[in-house]
């Protein structure tokens, strides 16, 4: 049996979200589906999820060239630091967004899945489809165990 997991999900509760700006609202929302670790310094996807989110009032779709312009621009409006802007990094943050199953790619241009909202695609894709495989799998395990003792 082989020890990679098929699926893989850390969640995490923080305090309740009160008075925090968007950017410190989608850091927290990166830290509560374990994108972000709090230690992280390096958080250029909370600018990548910004950006999407932005985009997707208006059904955008874009490249990471695009991407990368608008996470240039919004790291310099908070006065944050801009390393990590490398197109490399760029896409492998928005591979890691593809793998959360939060952004879609199409012809080399990304948005939010099905052009949902955030919240819509936490309920639709991990609440009701992974968390609940995952806990199955983990009751299969449970029973096994109880089949030794």
């Amino acid at each position: 049996m082989k020890d990679i997991p098929l699926s893989e999900i850390t969640l995490r509760k923080y305090e309740k979200p009160q008075g925090l700006e968007k950017r410190e609202l989608i850091r927290k929302i990166c830290l509560s589906l374990g994108l972000l670790q709090l230690a992280d310094s390096r958080d250029i996807i909370v600018d990548i999820l910004m950006v999407l989110i932005e985009a997707n009032r208006e059904k955008q779709e874009l490249s990471s060239e695009e991407i990368g312009d608008k996470v240039e621009f919004l790291r310099k409006k908070y006065s944050l630091e801009t390393k990590g802007l490398a197109e490399s990094n760029i896409r492998r943050q928005l591979k890691r967004l593809r793998d959360a199953m939060l952004i879609e790619k199409t012809d080399n241009r990304y948005y939010l899945n099905e052009h949902s909202s955030l919240k819509e695609i936490f309920e639709n894709n991990l609440e009701r489809f992974v968390i609940p495989q995952i806990i199955e799998r983990i009751k299969e395990y449970l029973n096994e165990l109880e089949k030794m003792n």
